[in-house]
């Protein structure tokens, strides 16, 4: 594990080498977890067997022990803090806030893609409070994995975003090989 101080203090980089990786892949957690969530160990593991190494970033509130999250102005300076000590090709991503800050900052970071796994479209029974644009603003070829149940919501796909809805909710736990099948099917045109 590395540690990377940020403007908002130390981040944990939990880091997956490869020998002579095709690129890394950078993931973040999700508000209320960590790195060792199933969805983000299944892309993890996908990732590893197509030659990316991979980058689990824990943010500072969650170092600190804090449960809740950071504003989103801090997470996402924390976030590029990291990302500018990764190596390039560089593709972002993370599960539900994880994938909003990727969202967020993948034109300030390079990224060359973004890989969302159960993106929050809305608060749970809250629609009319959409996070859409955050999606929409990404310039570069993304691809949201999303639980058919998902009480987040469903992004709607975009120029640049494709959607995948595979089985179960928020946790996308349901189907994991579903999860690992639409990342091993996207992942290698990241990779030219």
């Amino acid at each position: 594990m590395d540690v990377v101080d940020t403007p908002h203090g130390p981040a944990h980089v939990h880091l997956r080498r490869v020998t002579e990786p095709r690129a890394w892949l950078a993931r973040g957690h999700g508000a209320g977890g960590g790195v060792d969530a199933p969805d983000l160990r299944a892309a993890t593991e996908v990732a590893g067997d197509l030659g990316l190494s991979v980058a689990l970033v824990e943010q500072p509130y969650r170092v600190a022990g804090r449960k809740s999250p950071a504003p989103a102005k801090q997470l996402d300076a924390a976030w590029i803090a990291v990302m500018e000590t990764l190596p390039r090709p560089l593709i972002v991503g993370g599960r539900s806030s994880g994938a909003r800050v990727a969202c967020r900052t993948a034109d300030a970071v390079g990224a060359a893609g973004v890989l969302c796994l159960a993106f929050p479209e809305h608060p749970p029974g809250k629609p009319e409070k959409s996070r859409q644009e955050e999606l929409d603003a990404v310039a570069v070829p993304t691809l949201v994995v999303q639980g058919e149940r998902d009480p987040f919501g469903r992004p709607r796909p975009t120029e640049q975003a494709d959607i995948v809805v595979v089985p179960g909710d928020h946790g996308l736990k349901a189907d994991l090989d579903a999860v690992k099948a639409a990342i091993r099917e996207w992942l290698p045109r990241m990779l030219g």
